[in-house]
């Protein structure tokens, strides 16, 4: 096992307590599949969970695990609610200590950027839980450049999550990501597979499939000509961005998991670098699953 990879890597959990995915055949994962899950993760090196209260259960089956498997102590990184009220906060950060069953948060994360948008004036609510260390870092989870270049110069933030991924990808972010970089921000990226869209054949009439089908061919053929599964192209593509701290990825199964890793532990080469880092996919809305119906 390539450890700095896996001290790369986030587990999602948002399968744990919903439906997710595009690409999701099996469902919302069994009690006894997500501990499996969680099991085979730390044993492979990844120590981060990223999770939120609004994922179904998952605050709770995590804090289950953590009960039951008491030396497997996950890192957390979860998110507020969108409404929030200053006089709460500690509250809310209390709660989800109790129910994942952990110290401390090691990120307390904004779920959009308009929920900080319109909070960023009571920051100053965040003092006592960070003065009390009971969380590390606030990040902010955003989608556009244009948020990620408001936030370089916001203080309070020092973590922010976007998306990056095979078609959302340096010729998009590249820019943003290394002033982000040069501002001192820690940088997690999330959307590796798109919620699944990579593993589309692109013959399917639906949007965004429909609008991407040429895109998810040229996928294929990059593929079959480096002779790299897309799982594997889709995860080494992100984690071979130097500027990156962590790169967030979900899985519906512990098989699923373990396919994952394997896929990861050969370098990518750099030819194949260069043709993804060319896919330039002009409508920005076709990236963005909060843009899908």
């Amino acid at each position: 096992m390539i450890n700095h990879i896996m001290e790369k890597l986030i587990l999602g959990t948002v399968q744990f307590g919903l439906k997710y995915g595009i690409n999701n055949k099996l469902g919302k994962p069994s009690r006894e599949e997500v501990f499996k899950i969680l099991d085979f993760a730390f044993r492979s090196g990844i120590k981060i969970l990223d999770t939120a209260e609004s994922y179904g259960n998952s605050h709770q089956i995590i804090g289950d695990y953590h009960k039951e498997r008491r030396r497997n102590k996950f890192k957390i990184n979860t998110k507020l609610p969108e409404k929030l009220n200053q006089k709460n906060i500690e509250f809310i950060v209390i709660k989800f200590l109790r129910d994942l069953n952990v110290k401390n948060i090691e990120t307390l994360m904004f779920h959009s950027f308009q929920s900080y948008y319109d909070f960023r004036d009571k920051m100053r609510s965040f003092n006592a839980i960070k003065n009390n260390q009971l969380v590390k870092n606030i990040g902010v989870s955003v989608y556009t450049n244009e948020q990620v270049e408001f936030l370089i110069k916001e203080d309070r933030v020092n973590l922010v999550q976007l998306p990056f991924n095979l078609f959302d990808n340096k010729l998009h972010r590249g820019e943003v990501i290394k002033k982000l970089k040069n501002s001192g921000k820690i940088i997690h990226i999330r959307s590796a597979f798109l919620q699944g869209l990579f593993f589309k054949s692109g013959l399917e009439n639906v949007y965004p499939i429909n609008k991407l089908k040429n895109e998810l061919r040229e996928l294929k053929k990059l593929s079959k000509k480096y002779n790299v599964n897309i799982s594997s192209m889709a995860l080494s593509y992100c984690l071979a961005q130097q500027n990156v701290e962590k790169v967030l990825m979900g899985v519906d199964s512990k098989l699923q998991l373990s396919e994952n890793i394997k896929s990861v532990q050969l370098q990518i080469d750099k030819e194949l670098v260069e043709e993804i880092d060319s896919i330039n996919i002009v409508n920005k809305n076709l990236l963005n699953p909060s843009k899908w119906p």
